[in-house]
């Protein structure tokens, strides 16, 4: 049976730990449409479990409060549901915020979601739903807001996970060198709606929302209204040419480049022997996978 609740996930180390005095006022905000219900959750597994557990009580609303870690694991549970779904920006990477038209001021936010309760008004917005295929198919498809990695930066992220020193932004500074050090171009068997699009390359991303890494346009023209999701990858570049390339990923100008080749598409199948995607920053798993866009899976409170 519907409640009034609005069930707040909420991110305790979002943005490093810096913003730790920001929920309260966040709360207080969201408080204004109704009764809040802060979600107890240690670790990632819980808090998706939480949200799931939210939902099925029939909360009115379930608000994201940190950056896209904590966004992916509250779309599990709202995707494709009537509940409506808000998101406070208060992490490192606000990439689905951004791309979603939220504010970057996290209490400006907080105040929309609340005048959007009240109001009853809600932004019907896609979502990119994968399914993982081969012998390690994942048990449930997975849902992702912002962007699908699976290049070379999912094999930085990937290398940087399985590094225990150094701590912080060094140990991403060390797994880009050593990456950069065996890079070499896969054989992508890429599918587009159907037609072979397969390539020798370094770089391969799924977007709905245009930028991923917080702040990186990687797929600058993609638009999570349009029913279509947005494709980008790069032929096989040394490794110079790779990192002149960071800078015009920033500004979403690399798409120009004419090694790089863009599609949309409803739906895109991706392979590459050795891959592991990661989306939303979250590590999903190995190729190959399916992404298909659900248009207006997500009900937005903004």
């Amino acid at each position: 049976m519907p409640t009034d609740e609005i069930a707040v996930l909420v991110n305790p180390l979002a943005g490093s730990g810096r913003r730790r005095d920001l929920v309260p006022r966040v709360l207080r905000r969201l408080g204004a449409a109704g009764p809040v219900r802060v979600l107890d959750a240690a670790d990632s597994a819980a808090a998706e479990r939480a949200c799931h557990a939210a939902v099925e009580r029939g909360a009115r609303a379930v608000v994201a409060v940190g950056g896209d870690g904590t966004v992916h694991r509250a779309l599990q549970a709202v995707a494709g549901r009537p509940v409506g779904f808000g998101v406070v920006p208060a992490g490192t990477g606000n990439d689905f915020a951004s791309g979603a038209g939220m504010p970057g001021d996290p209490l400006t936010c907080a105040a929309r979601i609340a005048a959007a309760l009240r109001e009853d008004r809600r932004h019907p917005l896609d979502l990119a739903l994968i399914e993982a295929g081969g012998p390690q198919r994942s048990a449930s498809p997975r849902w992702f807001g912002a962007v699908l990695a699976a290049g070379f930066d999912a094999q930085v992220n990937e290398r940087a996970n399985r590094l225990r020193r150094p701590r912080g932004p060094r140990r991403y500074d060390l797994a880009i060198a050593l990456e950069l050090a065996r890079l070499r171009p896969r054989r992508y068997a890429l599918e587009v709606d159907g037609a072979d699009c397969s390539f020798d390359g370094v770089l391969a991303a799924v977007g709905n929302c245009p930028s991923y890494g917080g702040g990186m346009r990687v797929v600058p023209d993609a638009d999570p209204a349009d029913g279509l999701l947005d494709v980008v990858v790069a032929a096989s570049l040394g490794r110079a040419a790779l990192v002149a390339m960071k800078p015009r990923l920033r500004r979403g100008t690399h798409v120009h480049d004419p090694r790089v080749t863009t599609y949309r598409a409803r739906q895109v199948r991706l392979h590459a022997e050795g891959v592991v995607g990661y989306a939303d920053g979250e590590r999903i798993g190995p190729l190959p996978m399916t992404v298909r866009c659900v248009a207006g899976a997500l009900r937005l409170l903004r």
